[in-house]
Formats: structure tokens, sequence, C-alpha cells
């Protein structure tokens, strides 16, 4: 099953108020998920890469929502 990681940028925004309102949507044709953290795993069931939303500990650059992983990443 298709799922679409989407970074809101509305609830970024909003979260200026002091409340930590999720910012990462899950997509599938079946729902919505909402989360400050998303794990994607390969498919021999490995973690292959994590999406994190961390507003109070961004990255040096001033990041709040970036993705890691291990693996081999290629760019196109």
């Amino acid at each position: 099953m298709k799922t679409v990681i989407h970074v809101n940028q509305h609830n970024i925004k909003a979260n200026k108020d002091g409340k930590n309102r999720p910012v990462i949507t899950c997509k599938t044709y079946k729902s919505n998920e909402y989360a400050k953290e998303s794990v994607i795993y390969g498919k021999d069931g490995k973690e292959a890469a994590r999406v994190i939303y961390s507003p109070n500990k961004p990255l040096s650059c001033g990041a709040k929502v970036w993705i890691e992983t291990y693996g081999k990443v290629e760019t196109k």
C-alpha cells in the first residue's frame, strides 16, 4: 500500500503559540495518521529511515523537521 508522508507547515507555524501539535501526516487511501516522529521500514522489516519533528532541539541550520537514514540515498 502506498503511503505519502506530508509535513504540515500550518501546524509548524501554529506551534509558535507553545502548543506541540503533530506536524507529520502519514496518508494512505484508508487513513490519515498524525505524528511527531515516523519510522520507515525496509522490505526486510528493519528501520530504513526516520522522519523527525523536533521544535525544541532543531538542527544547527534551524530545521525543525528532517529525515535521518543510514541507508544509501540517491538524488535526482
